[in-house]
């Protein structure tokens, strides 16, 4: 009986953590380069019959039964949202859709092999600097330009360019007479090179993305998984434009009412348990 009311417990605790994590992504919906996170729950864990054995069948061992369920990740969906004009020229929407040779990429952004091996999409990121000089990753492309000529995020992390040096403007410059080419460099209005270009970085694996806060992420994985973009890949910045964040709203409100349906049951469940131990306790006690 006790076994009920930590299974129906541990179901609770991992619909308030979906709950949390919906609610989340729904105030990040009108949030520029915003990615959906996702809560993955998986049996905590979950029976194991030992039935693959050479064992006589009357013999079969039944392995460890533990029983609940955890919350045990979120995971962000790197998809490409939305793009939205706002003609200001210090906005930038990042288009990523970088092929990988002999695979085909389903509307999940992932490839599942003969073999059942699963290969993600690279994604490819701008690439910042916060104020602790770490570098970060980001598709919020919602820039500012500073006094000192600075190209910096909403948070105050610098925009970092070519040779992974921040991007810094001769003082005065105003990016309203600037023109961002096809393989991300600045030039005035007759063409002429400024000498400053972007920094695209690309990861192979977005799944080793950790978020960092304020739309960052930190890479975690093997430094040759995170790399500058090379000439040929099918990326594209566009400029007075921003990416919209990925939420799809209407699934949202579904998984939000799931997962309170879900945790509504689970505490009758416990109600129910309640119940039943007072009973056995006033009860079946005095006999």
């Amino acid at each position: 009986m006790l076994r009920g009311l930590y299974t129906a417990a541990a179901g609770m605790i991992a619909q308030q953590r979906r709950h949390d994590t919906v609610t989340n992504n729904i105030s990040n919906i009108n949030t520029p380069g915003y990615k959906q996170t996702n809560a993955v729950s998986r049996a905590f864990p979950e029976m194991l019959l030992s039935l693959t054995g050479v064992e006589p069948k009357d013999q079969v061992k039944i392995g460890k039964l533990t029983s609940g369920v955890f919350a045990e990740e979120s995971l962000s969906i790197h998809l490409q949202g939305d793009l939205m004009q706002t003609n200001n020229a210090s906005d930038f929407a990042l288009i990523s859709n970088i092929d990988v040779p002999g695979l085909v990429f389903d509307a999940s952004g992932k490839s599942v092999g003969e073999d059942g091996e699963v290969t993600f999409q690279p994604q490819a990121f701008f690439t910042v600097q916060n104020a602790n000089g770490e570098v970060r990753y980001t598709r919020g492309g919602k820039f500012t330009l500073t006094e000192d000529g600075f190209l910096m995020t909403s948070d105050g992390s610098s925009v970092l360019g070519a040779g992974g040096r921040p991007i810094q403007f001769p003082v005065g410059t105003g990016l309203q007479n600037l023109v961002l080419t096809d393989d991300q460099r600045f030039v005035d209005p007759e063409g002429n090179d400024l000498g400053v270009q972007l920094l695209i970085t690309r990861v192979d694996n977005s799944n080793e993305l950790v978020r960092d806060g304020n739309g960052n992420f930190r890479f975690e994985g093997e430094d040759g998984e995170a790399r500058a973009i090379e000439a040929g890949e099918r990326i594209e910045v566009k400029q007075g434009y921003v990416e919209r964040s990925n939420v799809d709203a209407a699934q949202a409100s579904v998984d939000l009412m799931a997962a309170l349906r879900a945790y509504e049951a689970n505490q009758k469940v416990i109600q129910f348990y309640d119940q039943s131990l007072g009973k056995a306790v006033t009860e079946i006690g005095r006999i």
